[in-house]
């Protein structure tokens, strides 16, 4: 019989918000796999529990190397119990290799919940939280780092970062070439700490603050962006499109419905422009052919006047 690997939440700092089971756990674990095992031994000590398994350290630098260690345990019938820093493990932490490497072997993944920086910030931002999007960190280098942003400058779900104080001033001034001076935003730092603060405001007012030093643990909210609404193009414009779309080999119907997704319009405005088109299309047609049957029976007859007069 296989065995099961436990993701536990840890305090993201608030010793007393460590969950019931995280110390159930930790005393009954064969193994418990540590980002930082210094951490660990403090975190037990104020839990008051002493773990009965072996005690390894999984980190970054390990993290490919151990994992196929733990599976090896797992596949032998151990529990494994996974604890990083704060917060869940896999979330911008060690832990996705071993659960991918879990389920690949058809090996039982269940977790502890505990507390997240995520959640926590999200919901104490002041701004939307019924749809959001987390992006982890963002790249250490400023030309990477405007790429990424650049990439979610039209989402408008709640964007969520994590930031390390030091380059938090750089990426709240990225943030406001990007998104918009204006753009609300929530630095919350120390969350569950002595000195927690959260910090609201429009991003050019915070990239202000932090230029001065920010210290703590970091995690960045800010609103997603602006509904533009319906794009304002004339029937013309569209009839364009869906003929772009036909010549390229797509079916009026699938066309039109595209080009209403693209413009935010209904697929009915669409289909009567293209329809009001067509229709004018004939009109002229046949208004040509009529002007050139005339032109043809005015010539006729004045040829006929020209024989005549001869």
């Amino acid at each position: 019989m296989t065995g099961t690997l436990v993701l536990a939440g840890t305090p993201i700092g608030d010793i007393s918000d460590a969950p019931p089971r995280l110390a159930e756990e930790l005393a009954g674990a064969d193994v418990v796999a540590a980002e930082d095992t210094r951490r660990l031994r403090r975190l037990t000590q104020a839990l008051g529990v002493t773990p009965k398994g072996r005690v390894v350290s999984y980190f970054e630098g390990n993290e490919a190397a151990r994992t196929p260690e733990l599976v090896e345990e797992l596949a032998g019938g151990a529990r494994v119990l996974l604890v990083t820093d704060a917060g869940m493990p896999s979330v911008s932490d060690p832990g996705y290799r071993l659960v991918a490497a879990a389920v690949e072997q058809d090996i039982r993944v269940t977790a502890v919940p505990g507390p997240s920086a995520v959640l926590t910030a999200l919901a104490l931002s002041g701004l939307p939280v019924d749809r959001f999007c987390f992006e982890g960190f963002l790249p250490r280098k400023a030309g990477e780092r405007l790429g990424r942003l650049r990439e979610v400058a039209d989402e408008r779900r709640t964007l969520v970062y994590f930031e390390a104080p030091h380059r938090l001033d750089d990426t709240l001034a990225a943030m406001t070439e990007v998104f918009g001076a204006g753009r609300r935003a929530a630095v919350c730092r120390e969350l569950t700490k002595t000195y927690e603060e959260v910090r609201r405001g429009p991003l050019a007012e915070l990239a202000a603050w932090a230029a001065e030093g920010v210290r703590g643990e970091i995690t960045v909210v800010v609103e997603g962006a602006p509904d533009k609404g319906p794009e304002e193009i004339d029937d013309a414009e569209l009839v364009r499109r869906v003929r772009v779309r036909e010549e390229a080999g797509e079916r009026r119907k699938e066309a039109i419905a595209a080009v209403a997704a693209e413009a935010g319009l209904p697929k009915r405005q669409v289909f009567d422009a293209v329809v009001a088109a067509k229709n004018a299309g004939r009109a002229e047609s046949a208004g040509r052919a009529e002007s050139a049957g005339r032109a043809e029976s005015a010539g006729r007859a004045e040829s006929a006047g020209s024989t005549g007069g001869r």
